[in-house]
């Protein structure tokens, strides 16, 4: 939790988010653990910091005087770090790392492999999530950087790109489209197809790619959605139906031949694979130093997904 004072980065915490349980969830602390910590800062300044309303709590005036010292303090701890950190050379501290569930369960594996081996000083926290809920958690600060496919409308948000990635046809080997080497667009529509579900990234791009080509996501005989690419292999291997996901996820089911591989007539399904973070947010030396040590791995890795 670095070297600042514990009671002040929780107390600050809550009152970012208006909530003890997501405070809990930032901190890596139970639930418990930041009450006791927010009734000893109430007991120092003799104070009452926030009202509680049922199930909603917000900041006295006391309350947001306090939080309005604590950013200017906290602020002031981590640029104090990054000096000492800069001046002695060495890199240390922790990165809060959220990424979609295709990326955080094919690519930053392989990135995170040697990243410790460079970087022994530095913890990384990765959660996985999917597209709509790693820039809610950006947004309000509750990861340092997040790993995302595809654009994103927030102009307080910086996008550094990674690499291209392909999203494919895929289905069971006595599947009908095993019959074509390359699948109309159109016939999508005559068979079940399993989904990845309301908010994914993923989702996102193919309906807007099959929109390009002249069909709606809603035409689709959408038979079952899914939150991870995992499951929906295995529902495709079981004869649900087909799916479109990344090749990044099918190297070992290609190899097995459990699932075949087709592509669209009209053309390929592509999209950009980025690292965000918001662009006025102090950044560590840690931070700073893997986002570049992620980005050239990206380059390195991008051959290994070819199909």
């Amino acid at each position: 939790m670095s070297f600042s004072d514990t009671r002040l980065r929780v107390f600050y915490s809550v009152a970012k988010h208006l909530s003890f349980t997501r405070a809990a969830e930032e901190l890596y602390l139970t639930q418990p653990a930041v009450t006791f910590q927010i009734r000893q800062l109430e007991e120092h300044f003799n104070t009452r910091l926030f009202d509680r309303h049922h199930n909603r709590i917000s900041l006295t005036e006391a309350g947001m005087m306090v939080f309005s010292y604590a950013d200017r303090i906290l602020e002031l701890y981590r640029e104090t770090e990054k000096a000492i950190n800069e001046m002695t050379g060495v890199t240390r501290g922790v990165i809060k790392l959220g990424a979609t569930t295709t990326l955080g369960e094919y690519l930053l594996p392989r990135i995170l492999s040697g990243y410790h081996d460079g970087f022994p000083g530095v913890q990384v926290r990765l959660t996985v999530h999917n597209t709509r809920t790693v820039v809610r958690k950006l947004e309000d600060a509750t990861i340092d950087i997040g790993m995302i496919e595809g654009p994103i409308s927030n102009k307080n948000i910086v996008v550094a790109s990674c690499m291209e990635d392909e999203l494919v046809l895929i289905m069971a080997p006595n599947h009908p489209f095993t019959k074509l080497e390359e699948v109309p667009v159109h016939r999508l529509k005559e068979y079940p197809f399993v989904s990845r579900e309301e908010g994914s990234g993923t989702r996102a791009v193919i309906t807007e790619q099959l929109s390009k080509f002249g069909i709606h996501y809603e035409q689709l005989d959408l038979i079952l959605e899914m939150g991870a690419t995992e499951s929906i292999k295995a529902a495709v291997e079981g004869g649900v139906g087909f799916s479109i996901v990344s090749t990044m996820a099918l190297r070992k089911e290609v190899q097995l031949n459990s699932l075949v591989v087709r592509r669209l007539k009209e053309g390929t399904i592509k999209r950009k694979l980025n690292f965000v973070f918001q662009k006025q947010k102090f950044r560590s030396k840690a931070v700073e130093e893997f986002l570049a040590y992620a980005q050239g791995e990206c380059s390195k890795i991008k051959e290994k997904f070819a199909i």
